[in-house]
């Protein structure tokens, strides 16, 4: 299958999420980061444009991969590179006073729409007798995710819900597990890439689902309609939060921004403590302290700070900002994060670096990009200059 607004605000192959991505969970052990160098002083900004241009070529690859094409001329969509960049690619629009849509945007929000109008006549990504049984499910429920999430984004900054998106929300909600230990979340594609298409992945887009129905224009959250389904979706939320890698306790918290119940004083104080502390002191922080992750190819993973973590974490903490206890030293930390991405921007290419959390891959090939791909939507959203309209 491989699919602020979320908007502003918010990747995998026999696996391939439609396309590869990237496998596992639970708390890192503790790491050792004194080998790790002091910041540098930061470039007093970022290259926005050259962002664009890395997000908007990255769309254009994909869109032409013959692997994502599928059925009625559309092509499947990703975690890391389609959902990302429908989060961050509005922001850029707008800080960069751009008019319309993209060339790349509208061909990716065209080929959702028209999925989601052909819904019962589309084929699943992956179907059970290529890829296993269950894939056909775990395919339809994580795009119907996806679809709410890609195009919601697009209506919070206009203001308004279209009939589309409603339907989007519709198709997903009518996929949602109503029964059994997983009630309130949707069955999610599973290749055992991590962190877009493995075990955990599930709770993580049940928690970005939860933002996005919050920050849905129109005052979608508040609709009589999807009461019932909202209280098993933040019920599920709270419920397993225990259980999660801190990759995942990180979207929680940041979908607490409009749902407090969510987590307890508690959880938060932890929690932020915990990044904190895994802060490194170059300001930055790596994936590979968010979670119990081992490559599916033994190599040893790679423990620099990247900007997949370090994005989100500074977005998240920059949002839940009133959440959070100890507010001096995290605004502290938060600056700290937001200097190392400034500072670690490619301003060639205008990406931000994530390795893989499954291979050793080429960062130069397309595959390998993915983590990059999320890396620089969650930075480009992290430094956003209009955080309001997020």
């Amino acid at each position: 299958m491989k699919p602020k607004t979320l908007s502003s605000g918010l990747a995998a192959a026999a696996a391939l999420f439609c396309a590869l991505s990237l496998a596992n969970h639970s708390p890192h052990p503790a790491t050792v980061h004194a080998a790790d160098k002091p910041a540098a002083p930061a470039p007093a900004t970022w290259d926005r444009q050259a962002a664009a241009r890395y997000l908007d070529s990255r769309q254009v690859w994909w869109q032409g991969w013959d692997r994502t094409q599928k059925d009625h001329g559309t092509y499947c969509i990703s975690c890391h590179t389609q959902a990302m960049y429908a989060l961050a690619r509005p922001a850029l629009r707008h800080d960069l006073a751009e008019a319309p849509a993209t060339g790349a945007e509208r061909a990716m929000i065209d080929s959702v729409e028209k999925r989601v109008h052909l819904w019962s006549q589309v084929l699943p990504f992956y179907d059970d007798g290529k890829y296993g049984k269950g894939k056909e499910i775990e395919s339809r429920n994580a795009e119907s995710v996806l679809n709410a999430v890609i195009l919601s984004s697009y209506d919070q900054r206009q203001g308004r819900l279209s009939p589309t998106t409603r339907l989007a929300f519709d198709n997903a909600w009518a996929l949602q597990s109503t029964t059994g230990p997983d009630a309130g979340a949707w069955v999610w594609q599973n290749f055992n890439y991590t962190p877009w298409e493995s075990p955990e992945s599930q709770y993580h887009w049940a928690a970005l689902f939860a933002l996005t129905v919050a920050r849905a224009p129109d005052h979608y959250r508040d609709d009589p309609a999807i009461a019932s389904h909202l209280s098993l979706l933040t019920s599920y939320i709270t419920s397993h939060y225990a259980a999660q890698p801190l990759l995942n306790k990180i979207v929680a918290l940041w979908a607490a921004k409009s749902f407090p119940a969510l987590l307890t004083a508690d959880q938060r104080r932890d929690l932020v403590a915990d990044l904190l502390r895994l802060q490194r002191p170059d300001g930055g922080w790596s994936a590979s302290d968010l979670g119990a992750w081992e490559r599916r190819d033994n190599t040893p993973l790679e423990t620099r700070p990247d900007g997949y973590a370090t994005g989100l974490i500074v977005l998240v903490l920059e949002e839940s900002a009133d959440l959070q206890p100890h507010a001096p030293q995290t605004g502290a930390s938060i600056a700290r994060g937001r200097a190392w991405l400034i500072t670690n921007q490619d301003k060639t290419t205008g990406a931000w670096t994530a390795w893989s959390l499954n291979k050793n891959r080429d960062l130069q090939s397309p595959i390998g990009k993915f983590m990059s791909d999320a890396a620089t939507s969650y930075a480009v959203l992290a430094l956003d200059s209009s955080p309001s309209a997020r």
